[in-house]
């Protein structure tokens, strides 16, 4: 029979039980992960959402909550002066992961001048995403109407309204460490205790303004079984963390995939993580990064928070941004 709507006061109800008793075997049940369906999301879409929490011209979402302070506070966190990318270097060749046309790199007639094109959004670019790259029902961030794009680009929420860069606390939540494996499986969920797992293990408290950084070992598995679609199968977060996220002041999330686990689990929305952060909280994502060496980096020197410094092309009216974030220790 059709499952009755679950309003928000009974799904806050649930998320509030599932924090509290998150190690026990009954809350890992696949029924009790909420939002389960379209409807569910949309519940939570409406309660959650940043609309105009910033007031109704705002273009910037959770940018807002990287305050001077914080950018102080993450460059208290350089102590060795240690740096490493996040950013996977652009493949040129086909793969399932990687379409014809992901990056082309031709060189000029007299070897000295060349032409990058990418098309970065996808699996293969490690790339930002603006704020206008995804709407829910017909409306992108803050209430705007798709209309405002055009052929020339969006009319809002573009990425050159992060031309000023990024600089602030970077935390790695590396869940493949935290299972014992190189890499956790295409399809695994990644849920609410998981991270309060991680940030007891590595002791770090994920707070407001910090950027997250969500290593599944998606590299490290292309590496050791070769490229397949991620598009359709990778691990990642699934739709019931988004409370948490908003109740954190999370503002930027990245992943090494594209943050939600694939197949959503949320019947009726492909992407609802990706979905809620773009168009329901104003929150960047940086997809396709590379954390093998910032995971690396962070276990020999024993500390999974850094400074993060980022700063995307500012194109007009730009839907994203290939990028290459760099943690700095």
């Amino acid at each position: 029979m059709p499952r009755k709507p679950v309003t928000f006061t009974v799904w806050v109800a649930a998320f509030a039980a599932l924090a509290l008793v998150a190690t026990a075997a009954t809350v890992r049940t696949e029924d009790a992960r909420m939002p389960r369906t379209a409807a569910e999301f949309d519940a939570m879409f409406r309660e959650i959402n940043n609309w105009r929490r910033w007031g109704a011209g705002d273009e910037l979402g959770t940018m807002n909550l990287v305050t001077a302070q914080k950018v102080r506070e993450a460059a208290a966190l350089v102590r060795r002066g240690i740096t490493v990318s996040l950013s996977h270097n652009p493949m040129p060749d086909e793969a399932s992961d990687n379409p014809a046309g992901s990056f082309k790199h031709t060189m000029g007639p007299s070897r000295r001048t060349d032409t990058y094109e990418f098309t970065y959004h996808g699996y293969g670019v490690s790339h930002m995403d603006s704020l206008c790259h995804f709407l829910w029902n017909d409306r992108l961030y803050n209430d705007i109407a798709p209309s405002a794009s055009t052929s020339k680009g969006c009319g809002k929420l573009g990425i050159q309204n992060v031309k000023r860069g990024i600089v602030t606390r970077g935390i790695l939540l590396d869940f493949a460490r935290l299972k014992g494996v190189p890499y956790l499986e295409p399809g695994t969920p990644i849920y609410i205790e998981d991270i309060e797992a991680w940030e007891r293990r590595a002791k770090v408290k994920v707070s407001q303004g910090d950027a997250i950084f969500v290593r599944t070992g998606r590299w490290a598995r292309r590496s050791a079984l070769g490229p397949w679609q991620v598009a359709t199968s990778s691990a990642g977060f699934h739709a019931s963390v988004l409370p948490w996220i908003k109740t954190r002041g999370v503002a930027i999330v990245g992943s090494d995939a594209a943050t939600d686990v694939m197949p959503s689990r949320v019947e009726g929305v492909v992407q609802p993580v990706h979905t809620m952060l773009l168009a329901g909280f104003g929150t960047n994502i940086f997809d396709n990064m590379d954390l093998e060496a910032l995971a690396e980096a962070a276990a020999t020197e024993n500390r999974w928070e850094f400074m993060l410094t980022a700063g995307p092309i500012p194109v007009d009216g730009g839907t994203g941004s290939p990028l290459n974030p760099i943690a700095i220790f």
